[in-house]
């Protein structure tokens, strides 16, 4: 069974709120379905999250297909009858809950105001969720793939370094499933002791490898001084501070399989 659901251009637009709960009556619909029949898949429309509580947990597969166009239909039957192998990352944090967001005691915070402060700053996205300890529903960069990979064997060259040497990032890759795909591996790099508030980590970087069924690939990833630095409002200009730094490699946010340390000994 495969159950459509989600908004449309008259429920969800760019110019309008719109709720965290799904439309009227397909939170039920979804229950309904799926107790009666285990093998339900979920196609989600949506520009981003929704309250699934009600029944994530039913369901063995959920696709979130945001506004896919004309082909959409063609590509998602690609995917749900195996023709291609899904290779799709979240660009969002998809909370579990509207109360997780990091906008939510800032988002018209009395009745009837129509004045947002962004108080939570830097802090928004998986940034956020980091910092205040908050599992999400689906984190920045999850996704799945009929088949599985590896990480291994991590290399920060140099592990030291001044502001202007370029520092090369590289680790194995292997598909260690049955189907041949494609991962998309994620860098992040975090300062361990700032000078003011930072991101535990944010994302520096990421490379699409496509690889067949136990086949192994050396991959790199460059950083320069932008990797390092911050935006320091008193110069008015980005700042990397003499410091060291983790250096993490996942899937996602919350699925970092590879960490390393690289040491910046030189400052703006």
């Amino acid at each position: 069974m495969i159950l459509c659901v989600g908004f449309n251009d008259t429920s969800e637009g760019e110019g309008s709120d719109r709720t965290f709960r799904l439309p009227a009556g397909q939170d039920s619909l979804i229950r309904a379905i799926s107790s009666v029949n285990k093998n339900t898949i979920v196609v989600l429309t949506s520009g981003s999250g929704v309250d699934m509580n009600e029944w994530i947990g039913q369901v063995p597969a959920l696709v979130e297909t945001w506004y896919s166009g004309q082909e959409g239909g063609t590509a998602l039957a690609q995917i749900l009858f195996g023709d291609e192998n899904p290779a799709g990352k979240l660009p969002a944090t998809f909370e579990r809950y509207w109360e997780d967001n990091s906008t939510f005691h800032s988002y018209y915070p009395a009745k009837g105001e129509k004045r947002v402060s962004y108080s939570e700053g830097v802090f928004v996205g998986y940034r956020h969720f980091d910092r205040a300890s908050v599992k999400p529903l689906f984190a920045f960069g999850y996704g799945l793939s009929y088949t599985t990979f590896q990480y291994a064997n991590l290399s920060v060259k140099p592990a030291r370094g001044p502001i202007n040497e370029p520092v090369t990032v590289s680790f194995d890759l292997k598909n260690t499933g049955s189907w041949e795909g494609a991962e998309v591996a994620e860098l992040y790099v975090g300062a361990i002791h700032p000078s003011l508030p930072r991101p535990i980590k944010e994302l520096k970087g990421f490379v699409r490898v496509s690889l067949k069924p136990g086949e192994t690939r050396r991959v790199s990833i460059m950083l320069d001084r932008r990797s390092f630095a911050f935006y320091d409002v008193s110069r008015k200009d980005w700042k990397a501070e003499k410091e060291d730094y983790s250096v993490l490699i996942g899937a996602s946010s919350e699925d970092i399989g590879l960490r390393g340390n690289f040491s910046l000994v030189s400052r703006d």
